[in-house]
């Protein structure tokens, strides 16, 4: 019987660790992998953030879920059809805090933004 060493997964943690990660290379390589479509939808929505460096994590994430949510307001649909988009606009939310929690010190200010930001969509589209 041969022994195989178990090389760790990759959290989905956006600290450190390796000098030339980015966005890109966090998404492909994050364990637990979200299951397939969702993580092909995450995929196009952080497409134009997947060269940056990993340090940008939160805010691509974070852009992009506001970017599309902000697009499904616009359109007026939020109904079943569209349950893969408000499942995405949650994850990237949610990958967004946990990179961003690499950074404590950072993370009130973040919160904050993020929420008003997000708060302020409906009341901008009314216009």
């Amino acid at each position: 019987m041969s022994t195989v060493e178990r090389v760790p997964e990759r959290e989905t943690s956006a600290s450190g660790g390796d000098a030339g990660a980015t966005v890109g290379s966090w998404l492909r390589d994050m364990q637990p992998a979200p299951p397939g479509p969702l993580a092909a939808r995450l995929t196009v929505l952080l497409a134009p953030y997947a060269h940056e460096a990993i340090a940008r994590l939160p805010d691509a994430c974070l852009a992009a879920g506001e970017e599309l949510l902000e697009h499904l307001l616009k359109s007026g649909t939020t109904s079943r059809a569209t349950a893969l988009d408000l499942l995405s606009v949650d994850a990237l939310v949610t990958y967004a805090f946990q990179a961003a929690a690499d950074h404590p010190q950072e993370l009130e200010a973040r919160a904050a933004g993020a929420m008003a930001r997000i708060a302020a969509l409906p009341h901008m589209l009314a216009r």
